[in-house]
């Protein structure tokens, strides 16, 4: 970082900063809408052996790395020009370009809040008044257009030649925005500064002027959704309504032909929003969207957008979703495919894509109490979207697929890890997101605590009439077994919430899409102070209310073993086939490890298995080992240079 330090303090843009809030002098806090609250970073002390490695390799080396990367290819240069500062034309090849600078200060602003880095906070100021450079007078900023909208980047000439809003369908000018708010209220809560809050409301307002109902205004929705979330991010810290009706504007009007020239399925402007029941389309796209159909279903208790999001959300797990939890079947349009069209060796399931799925799935479960929403966020947390991440933090997928033959260049031209793409998109929402994944741990609704995901971790949990501190020890995913230490301020009645997996349940995901061959053999077993509790399971969860004391502890036994699953029989490319499973993890069989041919290699059912701990593979990971083969875990695949590898095996006849 300090190549890039040094570059803006030569090109004078190391400004001073503004530590005031925003400008009604509070933040309001708007009610969201969801009655179940997540229990946010700042309450979560990590100490987990799984998640708190990766999450301080972003924090110490991705992280510097991006910022590197973005600044030979010439991010932050775009601002400069954009602004007068710098001469010369766009650089880059993507009109989005803008938005990746976004996802790398709203990841390290995350960090920020977790793991105090006042060299990390003082380049982040650094990177705002370079970013307030590129900013027009009247708030409009996609630096590619400012700097000459005759000459966008260079693969784009022909498409996006034109004046300010001209081509929404592929300008990204909203979905930069979208990314810039989100970045932006993630930068307050974390700092309290509004250095980077200002240059969004100034955007935002001059979106409210420009799109809508009224004279003068534009009739549009933007191609690539994010800003409906991001303006209603912005709505919660400010109370402006008119963010609010913005975003509830651009949904409400896609799929409308009377108010523009329809884009079509690919990027969900088929139909109005509230009749679509079918995930179609570029996924990415989609989890925003639906993501932020959810948040208007809670703030204004929509029952037409709650009937849409639940439709689309069992279309989506019950007949398009990998095993991985990855979305997205094919590489054209980065999109779903029909239903049970899951092929492995050209699966597309884009990284962004899972990480929009856990977005859209934590907002579905704060709106339900449900934990399957939180199956979903747990196997994509544990396969599809680590999987888009090298175990150094400086690799990564765009695509994952579910087969490798070694040959075709499933990865963007690559058939294995590559550094970097011209298209960042995935590296900088991974950035984005994994800081912030210890809040996906805890929620709390009025008094009653709930524990979603095992790691091992110290939250602070307010409650309405007590405040509880959880701590949890587990050694998950490798081992079942999870005691949490409850200690409540002061004694008291209050309830908490553990969820049983649905893998623990005999559910590889709600609904049929697959299945497992056989039966766990033994049952979850839930102890409190050493007493086995018998219980019944609410929403997927054991209810456990009584009055704490101090010294109490809970032991959960999650019973671990080999499974085989099958997928249904629509899905014609794993026929004949089944994967392995170990707790939450999917299993793939890598060429690197075996001593069998390839081909060879066969699951026989009732056969038996073999799991170690080999602490000196691949970081330390459950290895399987059957007949004749050996299984790791599916996202540690790709890890030793290019590779064959399957999820899916044949089975012996």
């Amino acid at each position: 970082m300090r190549k890039v330090v040094t570059g803006l303090l030569a090109a004078g843009i190391w400004l001073s900063t503004s530590c005031s809030p925003v400008a009604s002098g509070q933040d309001p806090k708007m009610d969201s809408g969801y009655p179940i609250d997540a229990v946010g970073i700042r309450e979560v002390k990590m100490t987990d052996h799984f998640w708190l490695p990766l999450i301080e390799r972003i924090q110490q080396k991705t992280i510097a790395y991006a910022i590197e990367k973005c600044e030979e290819e010439g991010r932050m240069d775009n601002f400069l020009i954009a602004g007068g500062k710098m001469e010369g034309p766009v650089k880059g090849v993507m009109p989005f370009d803008d938005s990746d600078l976004y996802k790398i200060i709203e990841g390290a602003s995350t960090s920020l809040i977790s793991a105090p880095n006042p060299q990390l906070d003082r380049l982040l100021d650094s990177l705002i008044s370079l970013i307030a450079v590129g900013q027009e007078t009247d708030g409009y900023l996609t630096t590619w257009r400012t700097i000459n909208p005759a000459r966008p980047p260079a693969p784009w000439v022909k498409v996006l030649e034109g004046k300010r809003w001209e081509s929404l369908e592929a300008s990204h000018e909203l979905y930069n925005a979208g990314h810039l708010y989100e970045a932006a209220a993630q930068h307050y809560h974390a700092t309290g500064k509004s250095n980077f809050l200002d240059i969004a409301l100034k955007n935002a307002d001059l979106m409210v002027r420009t799109f809508g109902e009224g004279e003068g205004k534009i009739a549009a929705v933007p191609g690539h959704q994010i800003i409906e979330s991001g303006l209603i991010k912005l709505y919660q810290i400010t109370g402006r309504k008119d963010y609010l009706d913005l975003a509830r504007y651009f949904l409400d009007h896609r799929g409308d032909p009377e108010n523009h020239v329809l884009y079509g399925s690919y990027s969900q402007d088929h139909e109005p929003v509230i009749h679509q029941q079918e995930a179609v389309g570029h996924a990415v796209r989609a989890m925003y969207m639906y993501a932020a159909m959810t948040d208007i279903a809670a703030i204004g208790h929509d029952s037409a957008y709650r009937l849409a999001v639940d439709a689309l959300w069992q279309n989506m797990v019950g007949e398009k979703m990998y095993l991985t939890g990855g979305i997205g079947a094919r590489h054209e349009g980065e999109a779903f495919g029909e239903n049970y069209e899951l092929p492995n060796l050209t699966a597309y399931n884009e990284t962004c894509a899972a990480i929009g799925s856990v977005y859209w799935n934590q907002r579905l479960f704060r709106l339900t109490g449900d934990s399957k929403y939180v199956d979903v966020i747990e196997r994509t947390l544990y396969n599809g979207l680590i999987s888009g991440i090298s175990l150094d933090g400086v690799g990564f997928f765009y695509p994952n697929a579910l087969e490798s033959d070694g040959v075709y260049p499933f990865n963007r031209g690559a058939c294995s890890r590559q550094s970097w793409f011209d298209c960042s998109c995935c590296p900088t929402n991974l950035i984005r997101f994994l800081p912030a994944m210890p809040e996906l741990i805890y929620a709390r609704q009025a008094d009653t605590a709930y524990v979603n995901l095992f790691a091992s971790s110290e939250a602070r949990i307010p409650l309405s009439s007590n405040e509880v501190v959880l701590v949890q020890e587990t050694n998950y995913p490798w081992e079942g077994s999870v005691r949490i230490k409850v200690a409540p301020a002061k004694p008291g009645t209050f309830t908490l919430k553990i969820r049983i997996p649905g893998w623990a349940k005999n559910e590889v995901l709600p609904g049929n899409l697959y299945h497992y061959r056989d039966s766990l053999n033994a049952a979850p077993e839930i102890r409190v102070n050493g007493v086995k509790q018998s219980y019944f399971l609410h929403k997927g969860y054991i209810t456990l209310t009584q009055n704490w004391k101090s010294t109490n502890e809970i032991e959960l036994t999650l019973p671990m073993q080999v499974r085989m699953v099958l997928a249904h029989e629509r899905v014609a490319e794993d026929r004949g086939k089944a994967s392995l499973e170990y707790g939450p993890l999917v299993y793939a069989v890598e060429s690197t490890d075996q001593t069998t041919p390839f081909t060879d290699i066969r699951l026989t059912p009732g056969e038996h298995f073999d799991v170690r701990k080999m602490n000196n593979l691949l970081q330390g990971v459950n290895v399987i080992d059957g007949k004749g083969f050996r299984a790791i875990p599916y996202y540690a695949w790709a890890n030793r240079g290019v590779s064959r590898m399957k999820v899916w095996i044949d089975l012996a006849q």
